[in-house]
């Protein structure tokens, strides 16, 4: 099979799971909770972006990764502990993502203004939209 149509079917399947789960994430989501969510994330990705250009197309990546296999649950953020490999060090994904430095920058942010609210899943997914 082409790399191509590899390609193809493999956004049509994600795009296909997307429009078949609720998603409970929206703009204003945490306007109650922690209103300054959004706009920390934006100001931190623009700042990352002007840091190295690449941060945005990194960090959209990570937000496939995480989401492609069994949905959007931030695992890709995991690190190993003594009995487990975490999925920043798994076979498939070292040196193919980077950019984990960014997310734990907007986590730190948020966790300044409004602690254990936002998830971290939702921290890449905001930050791979802006």
């Amino acid at each position: 099979m082409a790399k191509n149509m590899r390609i193809s079917i493999c956004f049509s399947i994600l795009f296909l799971q997307m429009a078949i789960e609720e998603v409970e994430l929206r703009p204003g989501f945490y306007s109650t909770s922690c209103p300054k969510a959004e706009s920390t994330v934006r100001d931190v990705m623009r700042v990352a972006m002007i840091r190295d250009i690449r941060s945005a197309t990194s960090v959209m990546r990570l937000q496939f990764h995480d989401y492609f296999v069994n949905g959007c649950d931030g695992s890709l953020l995991l690190d190993d502990t003594p009995t487990m490999l975490g999925e920043k060090l798994a076979l498939s994904n070292i040196d193919s993502l980077r950019s984990f430095e960014v997310i734990d920058e907007i986590k730190e942010a948020l966790e300044n203004i409004c602690p254990q609210v936002v998830s971290c899943a939702d921290i890449i997914f905001m930050a791979a939209r802006d």
